[in-house]
């Protein structure tokens, strides 16, 4: 199985970075899946501005970054993404690389670890991105790690410096691989 990790915030100075070193150590536990990360610093997506919706573009994308962004999201069977909260909503680059693609997000699930500088730990985006997974097809899952206080909680190294963060992860990724396997059999079966 192979699970995508996108890291969904581009700013110069942002904490997702910390966030990620973090989450891909702790995933390197886990035997027998490959994790990738994908940052959106690679992917520079401008506004999606193609003349039809992603699941109906006949010619292909118009650049080359959203061809080579949608073949690597197709490649995965399943995702976690990486949520900053700002103004109480996921970033726009994260919405606009979601919109960027269609039917490669279909039939797979999703997971989120979130942070945010304050107590809220980015849930409120979190609950704006289950929705827009689902009307992508995807399956949210219900299970997500949300980081309280980022500065204090996660230094620039990655290192947990407090929480109870690795119990959250592993429940979740539990949860997660449980559908990646489930919905990979049924891809392959239909």
């Amino acid at each position: 199985m192979k699970i995508a990790v996108i890291l969904g915030s581009t700013r110069k100075v942002r904490r997702g970075a910390r966030v990620a070193k973090w989450l891909m150590r702790e995933l390197a536990k886990f035997e027998g899946i490959k994790f990738e990360l994908l940052d959106l610093l690679d992917y520079p997506l401008p506004f999606y501005d193609e003349p039809n919706s992603p699941d109906s573009l006949e010619n292909g994308y118009s650049i080359e970054v959203a061809t080579k962004w949608a073949a690597k999201i197709g490649e995965a069977d399943g995702y976690i993404l990486i949520v900053s909260e700002y103004n109480h909503g996921p970033t726009a680059v994260l919405k606009n690389a979601l919109d960027y693609v269609y039917n490669e997000w279909n039939k797979k699930p999703v997971t989120f670890v979130s942070y945010a500088t304050g107590t809220a730990g980015g849930t409120r985006a979190v609950e704006q991105l289950r929705q827009i997974t689902v009307e992508l097809q995807m399956a949210p899952m219900n299970r997500a790690v949300h980081v309280r206080n980022v500065l204090d909680t996660i230094d620039t190294d990655g290192k947990l410096l407090q929480g109870n963060y690795v119990e959250q992860l592993e429940k979740a990724m539990k949860q997660l691989l449980w559908w990646t396997e489930a919905l990979k059999s049924a891809r392959e079966k239909s």
